[in-house]
């Protein structure tokens, strides 16, 4: 999961913010990319690409909005060994040095590319490329 600016004053623009609901339109499959949430309308600028397929979160309201559509190995090598251990309060007061001072195998997006589609057989959701 990630999508916490690293920059406390972004971070703290953004924390109370929420953003409301899509409807689930596909199912959370490996590669897919879904808001994180806590309840109905609570999504906020965290997110998380879902490793296997997962369908027991689409009955719970994670609407997959995009997918990897190229490097699903680049995704795989995502270091997980912290396995949620981030105390996000003290993210959003320090950012990034927390991060790197605390947890200094974690892995980083860099860049992301949104690509554009003309396929009529896409579902209309926004595909990205890490």
């Amino acid at each position: 999961q990630f999508g916490i600016p690293g920059k406390p004053a972004i971070a703290a623009m953004w924390q109370n913010e929420q953003i409301k609901d899509d409807p689930v339109v596909e199912s959370n499959k490996r590669g897919t990319i879904a808001f994180a949430t806590s309840g109905p309308d609570t999504r906020t600028t965290q997110f998380f690409i879902n490793f296997k397929d997962n369908p027991n979160l689409d009955d719970m309201g994670f609407a997959p909005f995009g997918k990897v559509v190229q490097g699903m190995a680049v995704v795989d090598k995502i270091y997980s060994g912290y396995a949620g251990n981030p105390d996000e309060q003290k993210l959003f007061q320090t950012g990034n040095s927390y991060l790197k001072r605390e947890f200094p195998n974690l892995s980083y997006i860099k860049s992301v590319e949104i690509l554009e589609t003309n396929s009529e057989e896409e579902s209309g959701a926004t595909e990205g490329e890490l």
